[in-house]
C-alpha cells in the first residue's frame, strides 16, 4: 500500500498543468484586483472585517484541500497554487463573493432571524457561485475527476453538472457555518453557558452535517466490506457515517459538559483534539483492513509521504482535523443559534 501511495502521489505532483492562457491571466488579475478592492473597503469599515474575510478564506481552503481529488484546477499559472492543484486564486475568489453577499444581506436585513439570513445567503450565493463555476469550466480551469463523472447524472447546464446545485449549497453551508462560529469568537459574543444539554438535538445536527458532507465527498472514497443492509446511498454506509456522528457527538457533548465555562475558542480546540484522537487510529485501521478504499484520483493526489507507525498518507492524517473543523464549527454555530434564539 505504501509503495502505491508513494509512486502515484509523486507522479501526480509533477504533472499538474500550470501553463496558462491570456483569458485565464485576465481572470487571475480580475480576481486579485476585486479582492484588493473589497479588502480595502472592509478595512475602512473596521479592522475586524479583514479577520472576517480570513475566516471565510480559511473555511474555503479547508474544503478545497479536503475535496481536491474531486476536481481539477488547471492552467492558473505556476504561482497560483498553494498545494498541488489547490489554488489561492480560487480561494480568494470564492471568499470575495461570499463576504460581499454576507455584508449586503446583513446590512439590508438586520432585523431578520439568523436562520432566515442564512437561507438567503445560500439562495443568492448558490446562483452566483454556479455561474462562477460555469466560467471556470469554459476557461478550461475546472474539470472533474473520473470518479465524480461516474456518479453524476450526466445532465449539464452550460457544461457544468446539474449536481452543482447540491454541491454548492453544502459547500456554502459548511463555510458560512465555520465563519459564523469564529465570528462569534471575534465579536466576543455573549453565549450564556447552559448545564442543560439537548442530547438529541446535538445528535440530529451531527448526523445532518455528516450525512450532507458524506454525500459530497462520496466519490473520493469507497466504504467496502460492510453489511449490504447498511448502505443507504451508493457506498454511504449508516455504520461508517454513524461512527463519525457518534465520535463528533461524544466529543462535543463531553467538552460542553466538562468545560462549560471555557471560551468558544478553547472549546473548539478541545472538540478537535478529542475527535481526532478517536478518528485517526480508526481511519488507519479501516484503510489497512480494506473497509475504506480511496479512489485513484484521491491516491494520485497524495504526495507520497507516509505517517510513522500507522503508515497512511499524510494527506489523510491532515484531512480528518480539517473535516472535523468544518463539521463541528457548523454544528456548534447552529446549536448556539437555536439555544440563544438568534
Amino acid at each position: 500500500m505504501e509503495t502505491i501511495f508513494t509512486q502515484i502521489g509523486q507522479f501526480h505532483v509533477c504533472n499538474i498543468p500550470k501553463s496558462t492562457t491570456l483569458p485565464i491571466v485576465i481572470f487571475d488579475f480580475f480576481i486579485i484586483i476585486s479582492a484588493l478592492i473589497i479588502l480595502s473597503i472592509l478595512y475602512k469599515r473596521g479592522k475586524n472585517n479583514i479577520l472576517k474575510y480570513l475566516y471565510i478564506a480559511v473555511g474555503i481552503f479547508i474544503f478545497e484541500f479536503f475535496t481536491s481529488p474531486m476536481w481539477n484546477n488547471w492552467h492558473l499559472g505556476s504561482c497560483a497554487y498553494v498545494y498541488q492543484d489547490v489554488s489561492w486564486i480560487l480561494t480568494i475568489g470564492w471568499a470575495t463573493l461570499i463576504i460581499v453577499a454576507i455584508i449586503i444581506i446583513d446590512e439590508w436585513f438586520k432585523k431578520w432571524r439568523e436562520w432566515k439570513k442564512f437561507l438567503l445567503y445560500l439562495g443568492s450565493l448558490t446562483i452566483v457561485v454556479f455561474f462562477f463555476e460555469v466560467l471556470l469550466v469554459h476557461l478550461g480551469v475546472r474539470s472533474y475527476a473520473p470518479e465524480v463523472l461516474t456518479t453524476i447524472s450526466g445532465i449539464y447546464l452550460w457544461k457544468a453538472p446539474i449536481e452543482a446545485f447540491y454541491y454548492i449549497p453544502v459547500f456554502l453551508a459548511l463555510v458560512i457555518g465555520f465563519y459564523k462560529y469564529w465570528n462569534f469568537v471575534l465579536e466576543n459574543k455573549v453565549i450564556a453557558p447552559s448545564k442543560k444539554i439537548n442530547y438529541w438535538k446535538k445528535l440530529g445536527l451531527s448526523f445532518l452535517m455528516v450525512f450532507l458532507f458524506e454525500l459530497v465527498v462520496e466519490p473520493m472514497v469507497v466504504n467496502a466490506k460492510l453489511p449490504q443492509w447498511s448502505y443507504i446511498y451508493r457506498d454511504i454506509s449508516i455504520i461508517m457515517a454513524g461512527l463519525w456522528v457518534l465520535i463528533i457527538w461524544i466529543s462535543v457533548t463531553a467538552v460542553d459538559k466538562f468545560f462549560i465555562h471555557w471560551s468558544l475558542k478553547g472549546k473548539f480546540i478541545m472538540y478537535l483534539a478529542i475527535s481526532c484522537i478517536m478518528t485517526y487510529p480508526l481511519e488507519a485501521f479501516f484503510i489497512k483492513q480494506g473497509y475504506r478504499v480511496y479512489g485513484e484520483s484521491a491516491v494520485a493526489n497524495f504526495s507520497g509521504f507516509i505517517t510513522p507507525i500507522t503508515n497512511i498518507p499524510v494527506e489523510i492524517a491532515f484531512a480528518f482535523p480539517l473535516y472535523m473543523a468544518l463539521i463541528i464549527a457548523s454544528i456548534k454555530y447552529w446549536e448556539i443559534v437555536f439555544k440563544n434564539k438568534l
